[in-house]
């Protein structure tokens, strides 16, 4: 009587809700009484309900072994077995009930759910060999919707989001995990690999130690120490040939580090653009881009890489790309020194898609005043249009556009107001110079007048000499 009485105020108890009160008063009914079956079937209730499924399970099955006829024992052993995500044992205990019930509904669809589990489970199997952790964590997800207090589908959903990049929320399921059972190695081994993925190596290193502590025999923890330990070395050895100048060295070095681990795209990211410094030190600049460009495929956030890309596209003169990567860096970092390099690049771009006067004349930018002279009288005689009166009406017109643009050349490089203002890619509309407008043969006539002035005399066929007075 007294172990009834315990048993219907932890029934009140568990009415209520008070779960815990409940946990009280069926011990002692237990305590009192200790082999009534149905004491340890409405403990292992309440301690479902306060999430307790191991200790649920060990009075469920108690309450079975005490009466192998007791269908809420062998339904509750059945799922606390699913909600521990062993999903057979769960399927046993749920034919055990349809045999001694075979119309009892709830252990038909407990199951299908157990049956839903498996299959969840095979599909995850087989897709994280497909290296698919989108789908293992999508199957993890409905397993775990019967499955909540399985930690092994925790830790394969926590290992496949650090896989695919979602370091915050593996390490939101790693550390639920940990305060649970601190000495989890899986868990461990998911939080290390987190940190290793976002190049905190040496903190990786430590949780995989600890966590082959825990466990000697764990195959991953082992294999992810090993490659982190390796990646830092090669890594630091390819800085430490970088400082010295050795970039042969520091390229071989570097290349070898990225062979290491290619899970790892943060460091990975981190090395391609290491290297492709190499290259640019090396005057290797469309490698140096090959390189800086593998880098923002891995991690399109890395203002370095965007950076040393850009100026190897200023020092290839691809200044529409350098315009397009200091823009991704100025909208990420708004600083004054990006919006310089962002300005100049612009500047190099508009002048690159003006004609080149210094081209057209065959001077260089730093050409003096005579160089200049010299450079118009050469190139001016060259592309006269009277030089080219016997030549083909297509000859006769380009060699006109030419004149005209030769002409221009030296209206702005002889000018140094205007050259000044070439030179730094600002608009020369503003000084009033309209090129639609200009007429060659005025500056020809300009530069040539003097005494005797000029004439072209025919020396034969085609042939001409230039006279000047």
């Amino acid at each position: 009587r007294e172990a009834e009485a315990f048993k219907e105020q932890g029934n009140a108890y568990y009415a209520k809700k008070d779960y815990n009160e409940a946990f009280n008063y069926y011990t002692k009914a237990i305590d009192t009484c200790p082999n009534n079956a149905s004491y340890y079937g409405n403990r292992a209730a309440t301690l479902m309900m306060l999430g307790r499924f191991r200790e649920a399970l060990e009075d469920a099955q108690q309450s079975v072994r005490l009466d192998d006829s007791f269908i809420r024992g062998h339904l509750r052993e059945g799922k606390c077995h699913l909600s521990l995500g062993n999903a057979m044992a769960a399927s046993r205990c749920f034919q055990r009930v349809l045999e001694l019930d075979h119309k009892n509904t709830q252990a038909q669809q407990e199951l299908k759910n157990a049956t839903t589990v498996l299959e969840y489970e095979k599909i995850a199997e087989v897709d994280f060999e497909k290296r698919d952790f989108r789908k293992v964590v999508f199957c993890m997800d409905r397993a775990l919707e019967f499955a909540p207090a399985c930690h092994r589908f925790k830790i394969l959903k926590a290992e496949c989001l650090a896989l695919l990049g979602r370091y915050p929320e593996a390490q939101s399921v790693a550390s639920d995990i940990l305060r649970m059972d601190s000495t989890n190695a899986d868990a461990l081994y998911v939080r290390g690999l987190c940190l290793y993925y976002e190049d905190c190596i040496e903190k990786a290193v430590q949780f995989f130690v600890q966590a082959l502590r825990m466990a000697p025999d764990h195959e991953k923890a082992c294999l992810a120490c090993r490659n982190a330990k390796a990646l830092k070395a090669k890594k630091e050895d390819g800085n430490k040939a970088f400082k010295k100048g050795n970039y042969k060295l520091a390229y071989e070095l570097y290349t070898e580090a990225l062979g290491i681990d290619p899970n790892n795209i943060k460091t990975n990211a981190k090395l391609y653009c290491n290297r492709g410094t190499v290259n640019s030190k090396l005057r290797k600049l469309e490698e140096a881009i090959d390189d800086c460009t593998n880098a923002v495929k891995l991690d399109d956030t890395y203002v370095k890489a965007y950076l040393r890309r850009a100026q190897c596209y200023m020092d290839t003169e691809q200044y529409e790309d350098a315009v397009r990567d200091y823009e991704k860096v100025y909208q990420t970092e708004k600083t004054k020194e990006h919006k310089q390099l962002l300005k100049n690049a612009q500047v190099e771009l508009k002048k690159s898609k003006r004609k080149d006067y210094y081209k057209i004349l065959g001077v260089n930018k730093n050409a003096s005043e005579d160089e200049i002279k010299k450079a118009y009288r050469k190139r001016a005689l060259m592309h006269h249009p009277d030089r080219h009166s016997g030549a083909s009406a297509e000859v006769q017109k380009e060699e006109e556009k030419k004149f005209k643009e030769v002409g221009e050349a030296f209206t702005i490089l002889s000018d140094p107001k205007k050259k000044a203002r070439y030179d730094s890619g600002q608009d020369l509309e503003e000084d009033g110079l309209n090129m639609g407008e200009f007429d060659p043969n005025n500056i020809f006539k300009a530069f040539f007048s003097g005494p005797g002035g000029f004439s072209f005399e025919a020396s034969g066929p085609g042939n001409f000499f230039f006279q000047f007075g």
